[in-house]
């Protein structure tokens, strides 16, 4: 037996791991891969060429001992309620990434020179663990997500990591809170991987210290009374990101400024802000999401149009998802039900006059957001420059192309829909 209720485990190699793993996690542990604890060593020096990376076979597991039931599923705010353990992992620049612990959610202690908390030295991500009918719990391209991850801690000079095994350790806190995912439909528990420089000096440089955390949260369906169709505001007096700038990483810095134009369009009615950029506004994002827009052509079909990834637009999994599905489609590879073959996607800039010329002479069929959040968020209207320009929305709010789409996605992401996007953490 052990003492307390800290567990050490050395690459599942320990006596009680070994012993009875089901101990631990239940009938559905698994081993996880071997990973190098050493520091790479110059052969002609001796000096270190690289710090120690993450490593799951060090991960200690500190269970909570006061844990608390998970609240009914109707209850559910977004990010209002947390699980009862987190993970952290603390990297320095002299010892690289440290021991990584699960344990007890709750408050961190950091000095109030912390660089995160004058610099904005902070990344994050946004994912979702899925419980299908069977109890079978999965991640969805949680692969995207650590790559997206370290792409965003490279632009702001923070510690990289292996992302294979951040997400081997943040399975394993799945798996220790999985009777934390709700059984209804359209639930799910929400991961937040962040990494935060923790470097104790005040000074505009590269942090000495950081720390990287995740917490998981139980969420309910983002429209729990069906589709409902949100108005936006097309923003000329802010924007969200500029060529050259960080639009394109998933950046707290990026948040923050968005708070005040969001309150500004709902004091004016709408749900969202349209952020448009440039003279010409051209159309970037809507609110925290990806954005699409189906034109119908010349010829009776319609082509899906989505901005580029031009440095100001987040390459957001939701959107690439969305991307390959309709692709696959036109392809043949893999045929989505009720979606029409004349079809064409097209990755270009789009400015607010197109739409609104769209609209006039009845070409524009649907616009809608993209995020993990919502999934698709469908727009029945956009308010710019003092006028409203409607967008036609079906009976259930979604449209001819986004409504196909999305019954594909989330049937892969429920695991109704058998796909290699989704990554098995427990059955």
């Amino acid at each position: 037996m052990f003492l307390g209720r800290s567990i050490r485990l050395k690459g599942y190699s320990s006596r009680l791991a070994l012993r009875n793993p089901s101990y631990l996690w239940g009938a559905s542990a698994t081993r996880m891969p071997a990973y190098s604890t050493q520091v790479q060593l110059d052969p002609m020096t001796g000096e270190a060429t690289s710090l120690p990376d993450i490593q799951p076979g060090r991960l200690e597991i500190i269970r909570n001992e006061k844990p608390i039931p998970p609240p009914p599923s109707r209850t559910l705010k977004f990010g209002h309620t947390f699980t009862d353990h987190m993970l952290t992992i603390p990297w320095n620049a002299i010892e690289g990434w440290g021991i990584p612990k699960i344990e007890p959610y709750g408050p961190f202690q950091l000095e109030p020179s912390s660089t995160v908390l004058h610099y904005a030295q902070t990344i994050f991500e946004g994912m979702k663990a899925y419980r299908d009918e069977t109890g079978k719990v999965t991640l969805f391209r949680p692969d995207m997500n650590m790559k997206r991850m370290n792409n965003s801690a490279k632009r702001i000079a923070l510690p990289t990591f292996d992302g294979e095994a951040c997400l081997e350790l943040i399975k394993e806190l799945i798996r220790l809170d999985r009777h934390w995912i709700p059984r209804e439909p359209g639930h799910s528990l929400y991961v937040r991987p962040t990494l935060i420089g923790t470097q104790k000096y005040i000074g505009v440089a590269p942090p000495s210290e950081a720390l990287l955390f995740v917490i998981c949260s139980p969420v309910g369906p983002y429209y729990p009374n069906g589709f409902k169709p949100i108005a936006l505001y097309g923003t000329t007096e802010y924007i969200r990101a500029a060529p050259g700038g960080t639009g394109a990483y998933k950046l707290g810095v990026n948040y923050a400024p968005g708070v005040m134009p969001q309150k500004e369009a709902a004091a004016l009615g709408y749900a969202q802000n349209l952020w448009l950029h440039g003279p010409e506004h051209y159309l970037t994002e809507v609110g925290t999401m990806n954005m699409f827009v189906v034109l119908k052509k010349e010829d009776g079909g319609f082509e899906l149009v989505t901005p580029p990834l031009d440095g100001m637009i987040l390459p957001g999994v939701t959107r690439d998802s969305v991307l390959t599905l309709a692709r696959e489609h036109i392809s043949g590879k893999n045929k989505l039900d009720q979606l029409t073959d004349n079809l064409v996607v097209s990755e270009r800039p789009i400015t607010m006059t197109e739409v609104k010329e769209a609209s006039l002479s009845g070409r524009l069929v649907e616009l809608f957001g993209a995020g993990t959040a919502a999934v698709i968020s469908p727009v029945d209207r956009i308010g710019y420059l003092g006028e409203d320009i409607h967008i036609p929305a079906g009976e259930d709010g979604m449209g001819s192309v986004s409504r196909p789409i999305w019954k594909e996605l989330v049937g892969r992401q429920m695991g109704s829909i058998e796909s290699d996007w989704s990554v098995v953490v427990a059955q």
